[in-house]
């Protein structure tokens, strides 16, 4: 298994025999305005670049997975410049819908045992914030990739921790395991993705995993930096288990 951290959420796995781009987030930097309501309304997202080409970062890739339908998860130029007919994953006919609505032609539903080459992808939960601001966040998932010959990957997906983060881990027993955890917030309503002390319950909830930070630093409402996050794995010791990726770092298992 090869996992590349390209930008935000946006990822990119090699899982036995295939290759996934997972929330693609592809505009240039400073395309779209600010995240109303949040911090650095100066600051149009998104925030860096690439840190490849596209072609590089789509090269053989076999499918594509998308969590949900926020922009810095799917976004204008991902619809414009992937193939009309790759495979492309969703987490209800909901958002099946408004993808197909953009021209893709294999847009699947995610249930709890889907298989795709061999491999076989779970849905899983989550949820995009705590209390009133899940109304606005909406529904959101993750995915649980699992082979015969490989480690088991949970990419959890923009959640918070909660209960169902906890199942996940008990059900699944992932070796590997992506968080977002930019602590990204809006002025009111609290943090939308995992913050240090989300990402600390993790690593106790599944102390044998290896876990990666991502959606770090990336988008106008982050709040989490990369750096307060190294200081404080540090501080609970727990940092030789956690990695926070710079954007383009890959990691091979």
């Amino acid at each position: 298994m090869k996992i590349q951290q390209i930008r935000n959420a946006t990822l990119v796995v090699e899982y036995p025999g295939k290759k996934f781009l997972i929330d693609p987030f592809l505009a240039d930097k400073g395309t779209y305005p600010p995240f109303p309501n949040s911090v650095r309304q100066d600051q149009y997202n998104p925030l860096v670049s690439l840190p490849a080409s596209l072609d590089d970062i789509l090269s053989g890739i076999d499918a594509v997975i998308v969590t949900h339908l926020h922009l810095d998860h799917f976004d204008d130029t991902a619809k414009e410049v992937l193939p009309k007919e790759i495979p492309l994953f969703v987490q209800n006919e909901e958002d099946a819908e408004e993808v197909r609505k953009a021209g893709f032609q294999q847009v699947m539903v995610l249930e709890e045992n889907t298989e795709f080459g061999g491999i076989t992808l779970s849905k899983t939960k989550g949820e995009h914030g705590r209390g009133e601001i899940l109304k606005l966040a909406g529904l959101v998932c993750g995915v649980v990739f699992s082979h015969p010959s490989e480690k088991t990957l949970y990419v959890a997906g923009d959640t918070v921790w909660y209960e169902g983060v906890q199942e996940m881990i008990e059900e699944h027993q992932p070796e590997i395991i992506v968080v977002n955890a930019g602590d990204n917030q809006f002025l009111e309503g609290g943090s939308l993705v995992m913050g240090k002390e989300d990402v600390h319950q993790v690593a106790k909830a599944a102390p044998e995993a290896t876990i990666i930070a991502s959606h770090m630093e990336a988008v106008n409402h982050w709040i989490l930096s990369r750096q307060e996050l190294s200081s404080y794995l540090q501080e609970k010791e727990i940092s030789s288990q956690v990695f926070i990726p710079e954007d383009g770092a890959s990691y091979t298992f």
